[in-house]
This record gives structure tokens, C-alpha cells and sequence, in this order.
């Protein structure tokens, strides 16, 4: 017997008919004899809905009251999966994060996951019910109800893979697996069989929305042996592992993101500590950063651009206009209509050419290019938003059309 986590994204539970259909997975699972944690999403546009009707009511509401609104969703989902169990005979129970004690850190609406009792679960799993709980969402230290940002349910599912133990973790989507990059955009993407752990973490974090990347960093840390497929369709997924056989190809795919703002800081003293100072004071308020260019420019100064995420954008240009005077700069460029592309594969670490080959592609393409930033497995570009997916679809025919 083994212990299976299976966990649903909102399409998948969207309506009556596919939740019914989740239900058959799930009992399928259970009876060949295993032990089944389920994890849910908010069915199908639930959240975005939810976001609407808040801002109808208040658009600043607290980042508290958001998740004390937003995490009724997953309730929905885990008593309406539970009930069609039921209909079908078989023992379950649908548990809220407090229940099951799922302990998060205190940060509203980004929350991460401290710690998970498991004696609850256990216990329930010892009555032979498949328990079914809801993803994306925490309790902190003072009760108080988190949710884990956009796409936490992954990281909920790994996480609980992770505290018991879980023979296999499943991560069912609206696609049957991994892919070199978006489908939708790109129909002859193909499919990975299998792909690192390290390769998935970089491009979930580019971008790729198949998973959330905090998931797939405590899957590399645990261990969890992960599978990504279709909840459509009963074939094999993608195994997300530690080692994969090697590829003909340099690189795994080709991910974009156009949730990214860029700010320059223009006209700052070159002196030491200043960056320190520009990123501490963002990291004091809980401001991700990602690509950063520093530059330097005339008469001992220097420009810092650096983006962030769109929603952290109006925050951020406050901040920093309210710290002027210590940071000493001259101004703020911002943008919001730019777009992020990545490239992503272990071959770019011990082939040459790699990145040459991506900068021709979109040169062929007449696409400029605004920065550029790298990893050891990673090549990514700036660009004006409309160029993004032209961008995509002339890299991926670069690399795999000509492989």
C-alpha cells in the first residue's frame, strides 16, 4: 500500500462534471488500495471572482481581510469533492488549513509553510478516509487565516507529500505534462518525459505556469517524487526528478512572463553600500526583485533598473520616493509594459553558443532587446510587452524546430 498525494488545479474542478470526474480519479487511486491525500484549488475563475467582489467593496482592503475572503474557495471545493465521494459510497473528510493545522508564516497574501501537525490527517487516514484538503492557504501564530499567493496549492500538495512521507505526489492540470513551452501559444511544443528538478525550478519561476516554483523548490529539498498530468486525460505526465537521461537538445524550454515591472534608479552616487541600501529597504517590506542591471554613468553616478512583480509596482515607486533623500538619486523610470524571456536547460552549461543562439533568433525576428540576465541554466531577456510572444515562438522554433 502507498501513500499518494493527488492534487487538482481550479480547471479541473471548475464545474459538477469535472468534479465528478476528480472524484473518479481519486477512487480509482483508493481502490487499488492506497492511501490518498487530496489537495484542491477554487474551482475555476472562483478567485479571480472573488478579487472583483472586494473590489467593489473596498479597492485597498487589507491584505488580511484579501485572505480571509479569498480562501473560501478551496472550502468550496474540498466539501464539493467530498460530497460526490460520498455519493459514490466511499469514506472521506474535507479539511479547511486551520484543521489540519498547516502553520504559515504571517506574510498575507505570499505566506509560506512553516510546519504541518499530522496527527489530524493521520488519524484520519487510520479511519481509511481519503482526506481532502484545502491548497494555496495556512493559519500563522495568531490563528489568523494565509493564503500562499498565486498558485500555492502545488506548494500545499508537495508540502504535505513531504510531512508524510508520500510515495508519489501528482499534480494534475489542464495539460498532460510538461512542455517546451506554452501549447496554447506554440502547438508543435512537445512534450517532456521527464525533466530536473533544477531545470522545473527555473522556469516555474520564469514564468511556465504548470507549477508554483516555492513547490518545486521543497520537492528538490525533500525529495518528493513529483508528476505532473492531465486530469483529462488518463495517460502518462512528466517526472520532475533529480536526474534526467540526456537530450539532444541543449535546452528544456522556453518560458515568458509578463507580470513584471521594471524600475531605474537614475543619477545614484557611486559609492559603496548603495545597493545595499536600495534592496534592503525592499526586502524590509517584502518586495521581491529579480533581473538587476546596474550601470555606471557620468560624474561619479550610477542607475540601478531591477524588476518586480506588477502588483508590487506602485508600492515599490512609493517607497523609494519616500527614501529619496537618503538614497540620493536623481529619479524613478518606471515601466509595466514590458515582458520577461527565458531560456532554460543544463546544456547551457557546457555548450557554447547557447545564448548566441537565442540573441539571433530574435534579431532574426526583429525583436530588441531592453536587459539581459543569467543563470547557469538560465538565459533571460527583457522586451517590450507586444514583441513577448513572437519572441517565444521564434526562440522554440530556433531550438527545436531546427534540432
Amino acid at each position: 500500500m502507498s501513500l499518494i498525494v493527488q492534487k487538482f488545479g481550479g480547471s479541473s474542478v471548475k464545474d459538477a462534471k469535472h468534479i465528478r470526474n476528480v472524484a473518479g480519479i481519486i477512487a480509482e487511486t483508493y481502490l487499488q488500495g492506497n492511501d490518498v491525500i487530496v489537495v484542491l484549488s477554487a474551482q475555476g475563475d472562483t478567485t479571480d471572482d472573488l478579487i472583483a467582489k472586494a473590489e467593489e467593496i473596498n479597492p485597498h482592503a487589507s491584505k488580511r481581510e484579501m485572505d480571509m475572503l479569498l480562501s473560501t474557495g478551496e472550502q468550496i471545493s474540498v466539501a464539493l469533492c467530498a460530497m460526490a465521494l460520498e455519493g459514490m459510497g466511499l469514506p472521506c473528510v474535507s479539511l479547511a488549513a486551520w484543521q489540519v493545522s498547516i502553520q504559515s508564516t504571517s506574510v498575507h497574501s505570499d505566506a509560506r509553510i512553516k510546519k504541518i501537525d499530522s496527527e489530524r490527517i493521520r488519524a484520519e487516514l487510520d479511519q481509511h478516509r481519503i482526506v481532502i484538503v484545502t491548497g494555496f492557504q495556512g493559519v500563522d501564530r495568531n490563528g489568523d487565516v494565509t493564503t500562499l499567493g498565486r498558485g500555492g496549492s502545488d506548494t500545499s500538495a508537495v508540502a504535505l507529500a513531504a510531512a508524510f512521507r508520500a510515495d508519489l505526489c501528482q499534480i494534475y492540470t489542464d495539460v498532460d505534462g510538461v512542455y517546451t513551452t506554452d501549447p496554447r501559444l506554440v502547438p508543435n511544443a512537445r512534450k517532456l518525459d521527464e525533466i530536473t528538478y533544477d531545470e522545473m525550478l527555473e522556469l516555474a519561476s520564469q514564468g511556465a505556469q504548470v507549477l508554483h516554483n516555492r513547490s518545486v523548490e521543497l520537492a528538490k529539498k525533500f525529495r518528493v517524487n513529483l508528476e505532473v498530468l492531465s486530469s483529462l486525460e488518463r495517460k502518462p505526465g512528466t517526472k520532475v526528478k533529480e536526474v534526467t537521461k540526456v537530450e539532444k537538445t541543449n535546452i528544456a524550454g522556453v518560458a515568458k512572463d509578463t507580470s513584471v515591472a521594471r524600475v531605474a534608479l537614475v543619477g545614484l552616487e557611486h559609492n559603496p553600500g548603495v545597493a545595499f541600501q536600495v534592496f534592503d529597504l525592499l526586502s524590509k517590506h517584502n518586495i521581491n526583485v529579480d533581473v538587476i542591471l546596474q550601470s555606471i554613468g557620468r560624474e561619479d553616478t550610477k542607475d540601478i533598473s531591477f524588476t518586480v512583480h506588477k502588483k508590487d509596482l506602485e508600492e515599490t515607486v512609493q517607497i523609494l520616493t519616500d527614501s529619496k533623500q537618503t538614497l540620493k538619486f536623481d529619479h524613478i523610470a518606471a515601466d509595466d509594459h514590458i515582458g520577461k524571456v527565458s531560456i532554460v536547460g543544463a546544456g547551457l552549461m557546457s555548450n557554447c553558443g547557447v545564448a548566441a543562439k537565442m540573441f539571433e533568433a530574435l534579431y532574426e525576428a526583429g525583436i530588441n532587446i531592453q536587459m539581459i540576465n543569467t543563470s547557469e541554466i538560465r538565459v533571460s531577456v527583457l522586451l517590450d510587452e507586444d514583441d513577448v510572444n513572437r519572441a517565444v515562438k521564434a526562440i522554440h522554433a530556433k531550438f527545436f524546430d531546427e534540432a
